[in-house]
């Protein structure tokens, strides 16, 4: 039978509810007997012991919150009776010990990748199309409709055919609104692709490159330079208008900065210097389909795990997230660490609580004082402009039991395993040391998978407890729910379900080996996350603004 309760940590003075429990139960945990004061639904907490004003709130081990007035034993948490409070944090001398998991199960495994001049690999070979201004982002629509739609790329056939049933419906006088789509004979006309090793061509539509300030053109500069050199891109098209900000010449010093010996075709065409729109159009898709068909020559072959590059995010997170799905993508970072590949953990807006674990961890202290740096002045940032992290909740989370930003961080920090923390990368820096890197970017799902891409994420883990069709253009993400309920609810996004540990059917270990085996398929192209066969290409670049 499954435990309908958890404490996390022994240090911790509240109970996880893992069921929903109602008001007058009485529910034992280590020999004592708690009445519940009202209802607990599944993820809240509730006090383990009477709490006065002022009293500290302790889960995962650490200060999450203190309560506002009394509150008795058995009593629910709640934003009424419970402020987000964190302990202050400083870099001091620490030994840190870690002990790697058995990785005996992966020794000697490959994936099957797309081995670069560099001996980068990657887990995907794309084309992409770059524009350097916002106002290119219409002829990227034009052209992208024409070769995905001709070349077998476009997942809107379906949709296409089901407005032509609808269509057919209402000229032969039926009542639509009668008609479930259950009822209408909807079958894809998307064409086989014709580019057997093309995985996609992308496009990074975005809303920057001219306007705002001068920072921000030179910052999307670098990210569009690190998406061009990135071990899953093959080729790139970049479309500009002349006039921008980000200029031509500027994006291509960034990406010889980013690479010099950057030797991927680049096919480049500037608005203000064509004939017309309909000549930039047609030379684009041209050169284009020349390049397609160079890198379509190019297959998979074997690579070593430590040549994977994991992300890990959550998004939609719910009280769950840092017991079942957070730490078991954890015991996966920890796998892929002790195999000598890199794993990327971001979102600073939800590390408060528990940067003095990280710290502690950090391997060079130059790096300890940089995350400490740059996360005070994310922080201050934020209250500068009348917010803080502690605003970082969504109604979302708060109403499945994230009460506190402290919660939700601590428990998304747990994503990032127990591994040492070899490097701290500012927004655009490349990873380049194998073992457990922090990437500063912002919390908010798109920015930060856009970011941690940018930072040479060749895979993303994504771990959510409500579902979110968030994906990236070049980077597959992958889709961990912590719940049975969402899995089977939003089946059509998610890839893997963690709701087995939350049943207590499978271990956070074993669960985090799964996810390994997993991430080796969908590297070697022989299982499609979901995200990237509904082409749920997000991209949002960080102008470096306050966003949590």
């Amino acid at each position: 039978m499954a435990s309908r309760i958890l404490r996390i940590h022994p240090k911790d003075n509240v109970l996880v509810a893992l069921q929903n429990l109602s008001k007058g139960e009485q529910i034992e945990f280590n020999g004592v007997v708690y009445t519940l004061q009202e209802d607990v639904p599944a993820k809240h907490k509730f006090f383990m012991q009477e709490m006065q004003q002022g009293d500290e709130i302790y889960m995962y081990g650490v200060l999450v919150g203190k309560t506002q007035y009394t509150v008795p034993q058995g009593g629910i948490m709640n934003t009424d009776n419970t402020k987000h409070a964190a302990d202050p944090y400083t870099f001091r001398p620490y030994e840190y010990a870690w002990e790697a998991p058995d990785v005996s199960r992966f020794a000697g495994r490959t994936f099957n990748g797309y081995v670069r001049e560099d001996g980068r690999v990657g887990t995907a070979n794309y084309w992409l199309f770059v524009p350097t201004v916002f106002c290119e982002n219409r002829n990227l629509d034009v052209i992208k409709e024409a070769l995905h739609n001709e070349l077998g790329y476009s997942v809107t056939g379906k949709y296409r055919a089901f407005t032509h049933e609808l269509l057919a419906a209402y000229e032969a006088g039926q009542d639509i609104s009668t008609l479930s789509s259950e009822q209408l004979s909807v079958v894809s006309h998307t064409k086989n692709r014709v580019f057997k090793n093309v995985d996609g061509i992308k496009f990074l539509n975005h809303q920057g490159g001219c306007g705002g300030i001068r920072q921000d053109a030179a910052v999307l500069g670098k990210l569009l330079a690190a998406y061009a050199d990135h071990p899953n891109v093959a080729g790139v098209t970049v479309l500009s208008l002349g006039c921008q900000n980000l200029q031509l010449n500027d994006l291509l010093a960034d990406i010889k900065e980013r690479n010099p010996n950057f030797k991927k075709p680049i096919h480049v065409f500037e608005q203000q210097q064509s004939k017309s729109e309909e000549q930039l159009i047609k030379e684009a898709i041209q050169k284009t389909f020349t390049g397609l068909i160079e890198i379509n020559k190019l297959e998979r072959q074997p690579a070593p795990l430590s040549k994977l590059t994991l992300g890990v995010k959550c998004g939609g997170s719910d009280g769950f997230s840092g017991i079942s799905a957070n730490p078991a993508v954890g015991y996966t970072s920890d796998l892929l660490v002790a195999l000598g590949g890199k794993v990327l953990l971001a979102e600073f807006p939800e590390l408060c609580g528990a940067e003095q674990n990280l710290i502690d961890r950090t391997i060079e202290p130059d790096a300890a004082h940089k995350f400490i740096r740059l996360m005070g002045a994310y922080s201050q940032a934020a209250e500068n402009v009348g917010s803080g992290f502690h605003m970082n909740p969504s109604p979302g989370n708060i109403r499945d039991g994230l009460i506190t930003d402290a919660i939700k961080s601590t428990g998304a920090a747990k994503k990032g395993g127990t591994s040492p923390v070899v490097d701290v990368l500012d927004y655009t820096e490349e990873a380049t040391k194998a073992g457990l890197n922090l990437v500063c970017t912002p919390g908010n799902d798109v920015e930060a998978t856009t970011g941690k891409t940018a930072s040479g994420a060749t895979l993303i883990l994504f771990t959510t407890g409500l579902g979110t069709p968030t994906g990236n253009p070049i980077c597959p993400v992958i889709k961990v729910a912590t719940n049975n309920a969402l899995a089977q609810r939003m089946a059509d996004i998610i890839d893997i379900n963690t709701g087995s540990i939350i049943d207590g059917d499978k271990t956070i270990e074993q669960m985090g080996e799964d996810i390994l085996e997993y991430c080796i398929k969908a590297a070697s192209g022989e299982i499609i996350p979901k995200a990237v066969q509904l082409n749920q290409d997000d991209f949002i670049p960080w102008k470096r603004g306050v966003s949590l």
